[in-house]
């Protein structure tokens, strides 16, 4: 077996944005925290994580294009809430929630249309 220097563990995820204050405002409101102030001239700001790689929003590079499927997604322990708390944010929802068997998900868009997700445990179904 072929062996590599570079580990199979993530270690941040960077989410482009093109205006990071309101990114922030929108991300701390969703996610529920309250952000801290941004760093690097204020052009990055971590997201407070529970576990896993952390997520920064990074707003060095405001042309980016958001197309394409999440890079990454989000967990909940009920997705009812999930989609109620969604919708009272009025956040743009892009997909019906769908189950594929081991997890029900459902996509979602930020201000800067970056495509998210988030996902349930089938286990945790009921």
């Amino acid at each position: 077996m072929p062996s590599s220097p570079i580990r199979r563990h993530v270690g941040q995820i960077f989410v482009p944005v093109r205006d990071l204050p309101r990114s922030a405002r929108w991300y701390g409101d969703v996610l529920g925290f309250e952000p801290d102030a941004a760093s690097h001239e204020g052009t990055i700001l971590d997201i407070p994580v529970h576990d896993g790689p952390r997520i920064t929003l990074d707003a060095n590079r405001p042309d980016f294009t958001a197309d394409g499927p999440p890079r990454f997604f989000l967990w909940t322990d009920d997705m009812a809430a999930t989609i109620e708390h969604l919708r009272r944010h009025e956040v743009t929802i892009t997909s019906d929630v769908e189950d594929i068997g081991s997890v029900f998900f459902v996509q979602f868009e930020d201000p800067d249309g970056n495509p998210l997700m988030v996902c349930q445990r089938a286990d945790l179904a009921d």
